[in-house]
């Protein structure tokens, strides 16, 4: 009888669920919109009708799944299955989801924070499998963190610690969504990078962005396409934005020195023209420099399965 597991993604847009095998391979997947704002309540049951459909579709009984993982944003209570605070939700506060989702499965579920299981699926099955201690930063919205150490998610007192993006990187600096100024994810998540881009192009009138777009439709890639064409004031936001990356990815390497270090997010999408510079600026900065090792750095492989994979695997 295979010993199937279900991982599950909840994310703000989609809820994404999976079928994960005994050696971290996806059998089948499905998704359904999250429709964040709604009740929580409604939110799980459609986690649960997503699951079960998945299930029948791949004429697989709910007698051959072990158990139910789920990735979701915010502080959890990975003890007692309970979504502390997840800002991103109307209902976000002690939610019960374990128990919410037994309601309609009769299996054990487990949950813990999305950072955190996606980092862990890479270990699984992407670009650190065969590892044990791994980071991971994804540069997305905001600066999700993730580790793993001896081959298992570290989340700290009360599940609450691996905050990796709210390092400080400038004091009294821009402010956070948390409600610090000069964290690490107010310099380094893409949404900044999108601020920058849009500043240096109400700064410089005559740069190459102004004709790609405008200040109010900038993207991640505006002041890379710039740069790539010989811009300027795109090559500047991009040499600075790679630093404020590699600043805080530095601060990583010196406390953990992990056997990998992971990048994930949209960005990652530029290649070598983000990653040689970056991985130059952190030979040159992190501590003893050329006199260990250089630290390995990769990008994530999984994309959106990570965060199945690892959820699948919290058990």
């Amino acid at each position: 009888m295979e010993d199937y597991k279900i991982g599950i993604d909840l994310g703000g847009t989609n809820i994404a669920v999976g079928i994960v095998t005994k050696d971290g391979s996806i059998l089948s997947k499905k998704s359904v919109k999250t429709g964040s704002q709604r009740p929580f309540e409604e939110i799980v049951k459609d986690m649960a009708d997503c699951t079960l459909s998945l299930l029948e579709e791949n004429s697989i009984s709910l007698e051959n799944v072990s158990h139910i993982g789920i990735g979701a944003p915010g502080s959890i209570d990975t003890a007692n299955g309970v979504i502390v605070y997840a800002n991103n939700f109307k209902y976000g506060e002690h939610v019960p989801m374990a128990n919410l989702l037994r309601k309609y499965i009769d299996k054990p579920v487990y949950i813990g924070n999305d950072a955190n299981v996606a980092a862990l699926g890479e270990v699984i099955s992407g670009a650190a499998k065969g590892l044990k201690n791994a980071i991971m930063i994804t540069l997305g919205t905001g600066v999700g963190g993730g580790i793993v150490i001896d081959g298992k998610i570290y989340e700290g007192q009360h599940s609450a610690g691996a905050e990796l993006g709210h390092i400080m990187l400038v004091k009294d600096g821009e402010q956070c969504t948390c409600g610090r100024k000069g964290c690490w994810e107010a310099y380094a998540s893409a949404t900044a990078l999108i601020r920058q881009t849009a500043k240096a192009m109400k700064d410089n009138p005559d740069s190459i962005m102004n004709q790609m777009t405008t200040p109010d439709n900038v993207s991640g890639r505006t002041a890379f396409e710039a740069a790539r064409k010989g811009d300027k004031a795109g090559q500047e936001v991009v040499d600075r934005y790679i630093e404020y990356i590699a600043e805080g990815l530095i601060d990583m390497i010196n406390i953990f020195r992990p056997e990998i270090l992971i990048i994930g997010g949209g960005i990652c999408n530029e290649g070598d023209y983000l990653l040689k510079p970056m991985r130059s600026y952190i030979n040159k900065y992190v501590y003893a420099g050329s006199r260990l090792p250089e630290q390995k750095i990769a990008v994530a492989k999984l994309g959106n399965d990570a965060g199945i994979i690892g959820a699948a695997f919290l058990a």
